[in-house]
């Protein structure tokens, strides 16, 4: 029997969102939740570098309701402790964030964890540590985020072939370069910029779900 972790995780397909107020400037991230969400997005990370953890975990628990009530999943981005207090079904963690086994320890077990990565070496590493999902990327140029490394879209293809998770590509990917990242067979893509900049979230959402599945 499949457990709730294993299932949960296997929503991180598809289109993936990244919510972060910061990028979102003026704009209410639970406003851009909805609507992306109506746009078929099926996982939702929050990521959260200015707010103070009370702030975190009261959004958090309002974007976890509208993911529930749309089969959607939300990823909390960093800690393990404001995971488990927002009971996101799942964190996100970085190279540089504390460890799988760390987080795997103060998490519940029905939360699943995702791990970023840029080397094949990283991504066979984390899932021996039990990762549940591989992010992967920068594959194309982005500003959504500083200080990332590149990652070729022929590593991105081996990476999806030797891994036994879902594996989504991240950072800088468009509705101009979705289809260069067809032969890589990767379950999702992560997207910042091409979603939360456009003037419509659920129609840009919609749209790039569209193509990627089309390719």
């Amino acid at each position: 029997m499949k457990t709730t972790r294993f299932v949960k995780s296997r929503m991180v397909s598809g289109l993936y969102v990244i919510i972060d107020p910061e990028v979102l400037t003026d704009r209410n991230p639970l406003t851009v939740t909805h609507q992306v969400l109506h746009g078929g997005v099926t996982a939702i990370q929050l990521r959260d570098k200015m707010s103070d953890q009370s702030t975190q975990i009261h959004m958090a628990r309002k974007m976890r309701k509208l993911c529930e009530t749309h089969d959607s999943v939300l990823i909390m981005n960093d800690s393990p402790y404001v995971a488990v207090e927002a009971q996101s079904h799942g964190l996100h963690l970085g190279q540089n964030d504390c460890s799988i086994a760390t987080a795997r320890s103060i998490l519940n077990d029905n939360q699943f964890i995702g791990t970023s990565n840029a080397t094949l070496e990283e991504a066979v590493s984390s899932e021996k540590q039990g990762s549940d999902y591989i992010a992967v990327g920068a594959v194309f140029s982005t500003h959504s985020k500083t200080a990332t490394r590149s990652v070729s879209l022929s590593l991105l293809s081996e990476i999806k072939k030797t891994v036994n998770v879902p594996v989504v590509a991240i950072g800088g990917i468009s509705h101009e370069n979705v289809h260069l990242l067809k032969a890589s067979r990767i379950d999702g893509i992560c997207v910042i910029g091409a979603v939360c900049h456009a003037d419509n979230p659920k129609e840009s959402s919609r749209d790039l779900l569209k193509a990627f599945q089309s390719v």
